[in-house]
């Protein structure tokens, strides 16, 4: 191995995908090696940690659906990609290849795999997605977020668990304490629906909100995320009651809204939830619908079980749903400090130091 090692990292573009690879590229980094990225072009909006020079794309496709010509379709990218993706490994030699889920990791791991670069797969959610499960007996360690992952169809003793590391922004804000929670205070509840955004919270807390007494609703402060095309009612509504509200396609700085809040409601990706634990915070979850996997649906359950989160199915999730939820906190407040005390012990902050450990020594071994 060279006297600075390689690392080459692949993710999906999402943030769910992308932040535990940037938390892992700043901790390598921190320990003298060096990182790189392949991924696909969604990725610009959320990489920050990379140099350009640094980030990589390579041909990949979803192959969903029932249609034979789009599975052709996309096996065809799929297998473009790898052949790229052989190239680029060719050319740059890293030491180790690190997947981190999504289609775009499934090229590069697969070359390395071929070209006996040791192979590392993170699965940051309690089903394994689709992608590392086809991945999962080509490659040399699974690293895990959850003690217990479902669905990876391999010998346990290929699973070492490790946690979903988190941001450097995370850990700059983890150690801030529960914001005091006070009966006739203020809540600062916080909205948001991944990285991506989420239509059912446009429509649905305004709608709980408006349902709330007079008194309760002097009392909210809201930041909440709108998609583009919901940004402008979602504002009117919070003009229209007079009521403090940052409302914003996209925060930068959501690690820090996080530590901020009282009380955050959101979906339960896998980062989201480890941000959550790590911060110390209590939340209302409701997990995306319709996945094949029900992955947000587990990993939701794994802050539900402790009560450090109330999970909510999104065909339950109605304006009358929240606004009682939401009346029970603001009257209760003790409810939202035990919660947010029951979070902070499911947190794993030194996850990417964990994972760095375990990539640079399957690295030395080779």
């Amino acid at each position: 191995m060279a006297a600075k090692p390689l690392i080459l990292l692949a993710a999906g573009g999402t943030g769910g995908h992308l932040f535990p690879a940037e938390a892992l590229a700043a901790t390598l980094e921190a320990r003298g090696a060096e990182a790189v990225l392949v991924t696909d072009r969604r990725a610009s909006e959320f990489v920050s940690r990379f140099r350009p020079d640094a980030i990589h794309q390579v041909p990949a496709a979803t192959p969903s659906g029932r249609s034979p010509l789009r599975m052709a379709s996309a096996a065809a990218t799929l297998s473009l990609g790898v052949v790229k993706s052989l190239l680029l490994l060719r050319r740059i030699r890293p030491d180790a290849v690190v997947g981190f889920g999504g289609y775009p990791t499934v090229p590069p791991v697969l070359a390395a795999s071929i070209l006996g670069i040791p192979t590392i797969l993170h699965e940051q959610n309690a089903v394994m997605g689709r992608a590392n499960r086809f991945l999962a007996g080509r490659v040399g360690t699974i690293a895990t977020g959850f003690a217990t992952v479902r669905g990876h169809g391999v010998e346990e003793d290929k699973l070492v668990h490790v946690g979903n590391p988190v941001r450097e922004q995370v850990l700059a804000v983890a150690g801030e304490p529960y914001p005091p929670a006070l009966k006739g205070g203020k809540l600062r509840l916080l909205v948001f629906g991944g990285s991506q955004g989420a239509r059912v919270m446009a429509d649905v807390v305004p709608e709980a909100i408006k349902r709330l007494p007079g008194e309760l609703i002097k009392r909210l402060v809201v930041t909440q995320q709108a998609r583009g095309e919901d940004l402008t009612r979602v504002k009117a509504f919070y003009d229209h009651y007079q009521m403090k509200a940052d409302v914003e396609p996209f925060f930068k700085d959501l690690p820090r809204r996080i530590a901020e809040s009282h009380l955050v409601l959101g979906r339960s990706g896998a980062s989201t939830v480890a941000e959550l634990a790590a911060i110390g915070r209590p939340s209302i979850l409701v997990p995306l619908p319709g996945a094949l996997d029900q992955d947000q649906a587990a990993n939701a359950r794994s802050l539900g079980d402790i009560g450090a989160a109330t999970v909510i199915a999104q065909g339950d999730f109605t304006p009358e749903r929240l606004a009682e939820e939401l009346a029970l906190r603001m009257n209760e407040p003790e409810r939202l400090t035990e919660a947010a005390r029951a979070a902070k012990t499911a947190g794993r902050p030194d996850a990417a130091d964990r994972l760095a450990a375990l990539v640079l020594a399957r690295a030395a071994r080779a």
